[in-house]
């Protein structure tokens, strides 16, 4: 039993590793304001992994619901932020083009 519940976070935390270090990779590797931003949201969702791995206790019992509600607040965070920035990057383009 107990190897189940190792197997199960050892999987998404390793998603969630895999994802956050490519979108690290991709923050650092592109230019573009939008490729930028979603590699900020692929990092986010790697945390979030980590988070809901962190979470698990097997089958017989519930989840800690800390950090799911972590990651749900997270995820609100994460899209009020994404919608913020990309406005201001369109107000920035259009200065730059005016």
């Amino acid at each position: 039993m107990d190897s189940e519940i190792l197997i199960t976070q050892v999987l998404y935390g390793g998603l969630g590793l895999v994802l956050f270090l490519l979108g690290l990779w991709s923050f650092i590797v592109h230019d573009g304001l939008s490729r930028k931003l979603i590699a900020l949201n692929v990092m986010g969702s790697g945390v979030f992994h980590v988070l809901v791995a962190i979470a698990y206790r097997g089958l017989e019992q519930t989840p800690d619901p800390v950090p799911h509600a972590l990651v749900l607040t997270g995820i609100v965070v994460a899209v009020s932020a994404t919608a913020l920035a990309l406005a201001f990057g369109r107000r920035l383009e259009e200065r730059d083009h005016a």
